[in-house]
Order: structure tokens, then sequence, then C-alpha cells
């Protein structure tokens, strides 16, 4: 896409900003910046040990290698913002690294990735040539390749200079590699999402659960083999005409096509959600959304004592979702467990799943609230017992930062 407006990503990241986290202390070799050069056909990385001080990174930078900034959006709020609303839209992780290369260089060698990749170029320019898959095993793969050379690689099916405002995709299996024109330094972005989200993985987290149930549920699935099916059955016998073959291959396709009855096929879906609630960034919060939230709640130490500690909601107070997509319900053999991203970090799964143990007596009073985002409703139409279980689990929910209210609790 050429935007033709060198001005289009301004504000989004820059070499200023990879500045200032450089400079903020935090970036270690290794686990938040890579060094990196490609020359020769030879692909290294020189990442030395302990933090990535400014001196000793422009010092890699002016010799000639390319830094790549991994998960710019621990560091950056506005990547983190930017990142965390294309999670909402794909339903499915989000991430990002940034990539700044010297003039005249090429910091990777060519490979392709398992993820759809959105290029943004933010400053300077780069030459890229991106490549078709070479066989039908290499679309849409589950995993990315190892380096590859020049002499594994076709005729460029795209090649072209990305200028700043510019933006390039290209999806999983399509080989890539950019390099710098000799007259400008190079700042892009890439942006990547759907990450072992296929058919096919939906599938793993299925069908076991299908056989299992069906072991459970079914006989047929529990009978004994034949005794001599070793005899005619295997590669070596794969040939042979064979009255016990047919029979057999026809058994096994009847169980497979049986399986379709016991495949527990919400449950898997539940349990995908679960893993990428754990994946997500925790949601970007407005100034009204953290006035009307745990997050602006105003207790403070004053006059020798905390003060507007207590959270008093009441049956009138109106609530609602902080946003769409930060809980999910999951019905589990330890209980109902309500999973959820507002105590997420920036930094890719450094925190456990976080999950409540939910009374399955609640499970109404969360689908209610599922169901009526993003209108506020009065804790007192909440479908549980009494009005104490009502305010009871609207508190929790506030206290998690699971539920905002239409107004701030505590007028400051």
């Amino acid at each position: 896409v050429r935007r033709g407006d060198p001005g289009y990503y301004a504000g989004l990241f820059s070499t200023a900003d990879f500045e200032a986290a450089l400079r903020g202390g935090e970036v270690h070799f290794g686990t938040h910046l890579d060094v990196t050069s490609y020359a020769e056909g030879v692909r290294e990385t020189h990442n030395p040990s302990g933090r990535a001080l400014p001196a000793i990174v422009w010092d890699f930078y002016q010799n000639g290698c390319s830094l790549r900034l991994l998960s710019p959006q621990a560091f950056s709020p506005t990547v983190w913002h930017f990142l965390s609303i294309l999670q909402e839209h794909f339903g499915s992780m989000v991430g990002a690294n940034t990539y700044l290369t010297p003039p005249g260089t090429q910091g990777f060698a060519p490979h392709y990735d398992d993820i759809e990749a959105f290029v943004l170029q933010l400053e300077g320019k780069k030459h890229w040539r991106v490549y078709s898959p070479r066989t039908d095993a290499e679309v849409l793969p589950q995993f990315s390749s190892a380096n590859l050379t020049q002499a594994e690689l076709g005729k460029p099916m795209l090649e072209t200079v990305l200028e700043a405002g510019d933006l390039l995709y290209f999806p999983r299996g399509f080989i890539h590699q950019g390099d710098c024109l000799p007259d400008a330094h190079s700042l892009h972005i890439t942006v990547s999402s759907y990450q072992r989200n296929s058919w096919g993985d939906l599938l793993e987290k299925l069908l076991p659960a299908a056989l299992q149930m069906a072991l459970e549920e079914d006989v047929e699935y529990r009978q004994g083999l034949p005794m001599d099916y070793l005899g005619y059955m295997g590669v070596a016998n794969s040939d042979a005409v064979d009255a016990r073959r047919t029979a057999f291959m026809e058994k096994v396709q009847s169980l497979i096509k049986k399986l379709v009855d016991y495949a527990p096929i919400d449950a898997a879906v539940d349990q995908r959600a679960k893993s990428f609630l754990h994946d997500c960034l925790p949601p970007v919060l407005t100034q009204r959304e953290k006035a009307q939230s745990v997050y602006g709640f105003p207790a403070r130490w004053q006059g020798g004592g905390p003060c507007n500690v207590d959270i008093l909601i009441t049956k009138d107070t109106e609530v609602r979702l902080l946003h769409h997509g930060i809980v999910r319900l999951c019905n589990e053999e330890a209980g109902v467990m309500l999973y959820y991203t507002t105590e997420n970090s920036r930094v890719y799964h450094k925190e456990e799943p976080k999950f409540l143990e939910i009374d399955p007596e609640y499970t109404d009073s969360i689908e209610y609230l599922l169901s009526s985002y993003p209108n506020h409703v009065s804790v007192d139409t909440l479908p549980c017992e009494t009005s104490e279980d009502k305010i009871s689990l609207a508190t929790l929910l506030f206290e998690k930062g699971i539920l905002t209210t239409k107004k701030p609790l505590v007028q400051v």
C-alpha cells in the first residue's frame, strides 16, 4: 500500500522512541534486543550479555548491524494501544517487533514465517523482495523456516521499495528479505497475527478430547483388536488383497466418523479462547474508563490514615464489562472458571493465566453481563438468587477490573 504520506504513521514509533527505551534501562540484549547482520550469505547474531546501553547499541549500529527491538509494546504505550485494538479485531494474538537497519546493509537472511505479517515503514526506506511458497507444504505453514540461501530462491513475485508511510503485507509461508538502500536508514515495525490459529490447531485440542469421551461412553471403542491383525495390516501388507484388510479399514473409518458425535466442539473452542486470553495484552483505558473502574478508584493515604477505601456498590449501581473480549467462562473439571485479561502484562506471558473460580449459580449473571455489553445494567437485574449475591458478584468483578460503573463510585 503506497500512501505517499511520510507522516502517516507519525506518533506510532520512532528512532526517538527507540532511544528512549534504551535510556529507560530496562532493555537487555537477547531478551528485548537482538543485534544482527547478514553479509555474503551469512546471518549472524552479535548479542553480548547484560543491559543494552545506548553507547554499546549505537556502536553496533554504526558498524553496520541491524537492531531488532522485541515486543515494543512493553516500552511504548502507543504501540500497546495499537496492538490491543488489532487483537480484538483479529480475535488472535497480535505481536510486533521493530527493526532499525543502517544504510546499505541487510540484517536477516531470507526466510518465511508462521504468522501473517504487516510491515509498516516508519522512517527511511527499505528494498523488499517477496517470493511465493515453493511447495504446497510451505503454504500457510505451522512453523517458520530456517534461514535460506539465495540459491534456494526463485524469482521474486514482488520487488519493491517501501518508503515512510507505506505498508507491505505477506501471508504465512511467503519468503521475504529486506535490505537498506545506500542513501537512507530504515525503521519499520512488523505487526504479526494468526500464529497457530488454524483449523488444524483447533483439531489438535478437539480430537483427543473426542476420543477420550468416546472411550468413556461407547463400548465399541473399548473392544479388543482382532488377534491376527498384525499379520495382515501394516505397510508390508498394504498391497495385499485380503477381505480381512478391507473389514479392518472399514472398521477404523467407521470409528473415526463416529468421533464427530463425541466431539466437544464448544469446550475445545473455550480452551483456545482461554489460551488467547493468556496471550492478550491488557486493555488500554481512557481517562473516563479509569475514573469509572477500580484503576481510578480514589483510595489514598490522607491525614494519617487511608480514606475512600470502601467500594460501595449497591443494587442500583449501573455496571458493564470494562471492554469486549476481556473475559471467558470455561467449564473445567475443577469447576467453572472465569479467565480475564485485566491483570495481564505487556510482556508476553510474564504473568500466569488469570482466572476466578465462579460459583456455578453465578454463571447466568456472567453471561448476562456478556450479552448486555456495551450497555450498562443495574446490579439488581443480575440473575442471582439474593441481593447480597448480586452485590457480592458485582463487587468482586469490579475489584478485578472486569466491571466498570456508569458513574464513578466516589466523587472526587
